[in-house]
C-alpha cells in the first residue's frame, strides 16, 4: 500500500520550501551510494521536521539513527543559538562522509555525532531533550522510546518514524517486523505519559508530546 503516488509527493514537495542545496547533495549522494536509499528522510519529510524543529526551538535535540545525515540537519535549522542535537547511529563505515556533510552546514560545531549501540550511549547523555526523533532499527524502538522518554522534558515532542509501515500495520497476515510495529503503536496508544497521533507522511510518523 502506497501513502503517495510519484504525483502527489511532486506536488507535495513543490509546495513547501525548496530543498537546501546541501541537503539535495546528500539526498543524491545517499541515492547513488547506499543500498537503502528510502531510509533517507528526503525533501518533504526533511521540510516537516524543519518546521516541527522550528516550531518548538530546542536547545536539546536528540535523534537515533543518523544513516547519512539529511535528518540531522533538518532538526538542526530550529535550533536556538547554543543548542545542541546529538545524533547515534550503529554504521562506521559511513562516518567519515557524514561527519564531511556536517562541516560543510553551519551547525557543525552544534552537532555531537555518536557511533554505537543507542541503548548504551543514551544513558550517558545529559537531558533534558526538547525534541526526539526516533529512526532506527524498529526491533528497538521500544527501548528507544523509552530511554529518549526519561531524557524528555515535559512538553517535549518525540517522533517516530516508518510507523505505518507501507500500510503492512493493517494487514492481518503481518510478518514479525510488521508485529513489532503494531506492537509499538498499540503500546504507544495506551500510553498515558504522552498526547499522541500518526500522521500519514511518507511511511507514517508518530508525534508523542510528554506530559
Amino acid at each position: 500500500m502506497d501513502m503517495f503516488d510519484d504525483t502527489l509527493t511532486s506536488y507535495l514537495e513543490g509546495t513547501c520550501d525548496a530543498e537546501p542545496e546541501l541537503l539535495r547533495r546528500i539526498n543524491r549522494d545517499t541515492h547513488l551510494k547506499e543500498t537503502r536509499p528510502h531510509m533517507l528522510s528526503g525533501h518533504y519529510q526533511g521540510r516537516l521536521l524543519s518546521m516541527l524543529s522550528k516550531l518548538i526551538a530546542p536547545k536539546q535535540v536528540l535523534e537515533i539513527g543518523t544513516f547519512t545525515g539529511y535528518a540531522t540537519l533538518c532538526l538542526a535549522e530550529g535550533l536556538v543559538e547554543g543548542g545542541h542535537i546529538h545524533t547515534i547511529d550503529i554504521n562506521a563505515e559511513l562516518q567519515d562522509r557524514v561527519l564531511s556533510y556536517f562541516a560543510q552546514s553551519p551547525f557543525y560545531e552544534n552537532i555531537h555525532y555518536h557511533i554505537g549501540d543507542a541503548v548504551a550511549i543514551l544513558p550517558g547523555l545529559t537531558g533534558p531533550f526538547d525534541l526526539v526523533f526516533i529512526d532506527a532499527d524498529k526491533k528497538n524502538n521500544h527501548h528507544y522510546y523509552e530511554l529518549a522518554l526519561e531524557k524528555t522534558r515535559p512538553g517535549g515532542l518525540i517522533l517516530i518514524d516508518n510507523v505505518l509501515w507501507k500500510g503492512k500495520v493493517v494487514d492481518k497476515a503481518a510478518d514479525s517486523q510488521t508485529r513489532q510495529i503494531v506492537e509499538l503503536n498499540e503500546k504507544l496508544t495506551d500510553d498515558d505519559r504522552v498526547d499522541k497521533l500518526i500522521l500519514p507522511v511518507r511511511d507514517g510518523i508518530f508525534l508523542l508530546r510528554k506530559r
